[in-house]
């Protein structure tokens, strides 16, 4: 975390985050480290479809057609969480954590949404398995955290 920091600093960036599966985990990550105040605006935590709406401007179209786990819901939460702060940067997170999912979409599939302002929005999908409820919510925690680091190196 103290590289995160490190970087937000030097790059002059604040962040912020949109999260639905781990319900605010990246954002008290960030803000575990003291300065942290230096670096980080906002979190979302945006658990249900509505609330994507409400606080993201996440389109109920694209909510309809692809389903909350998805990356353009991803993308989407993203550039919301942009647009709704004083952020530079800002990653989201969507997923199924467990128990459950389907054929289509299996326990442990996580989609990732990386937005820095000026520049195209970036999405993955992790498939972390079905490892259970707490390790795949703190995997994706991680795994969010890793890449805000890679966007600023």
């Amino acid at each position: 975390m103290s590289e995160l920091l490190r970087l937000a600093r030097y790059w002059g960036y604040r962040i912020a985050t949109a999260e639905s599966c781990t319900g605010g985990l990246v954002a008290a990550a960030l803000t575990d480290v003291a300065g942290s105040s230096d670096m980080f605006d906002r979190g979302f935590v945006t658990y249900s479809n509505q609330a994507k709406i409400d606080m993201l401007g996440v389109s109920p179209e694209v909510l309809a057609e692809f389903g909350a786990v998805s990356e353009p819901v991803a993308a989407a939460m993203a550039e919301g969480a942009l647009a709704h702060s004083a952020a530079d940067l800002a990653v989201s997170t969507t997923g199924i954590a467990g128990p459950g999912g389907s054929e289509f979409k299996p326990e442990g599939r996580v989609c990732f949404g990386l937005a820095l302002r000026g520049k195209p929005v970036l999405v993955e999908t992790v498939e972390f398995g079905a490892l259970g409820r707490d390790k795949v919510r703190h995997a994706a925690r991680d795994h969010a955290l890793g890449l805000l680091i890679r966007a600023m190196r």
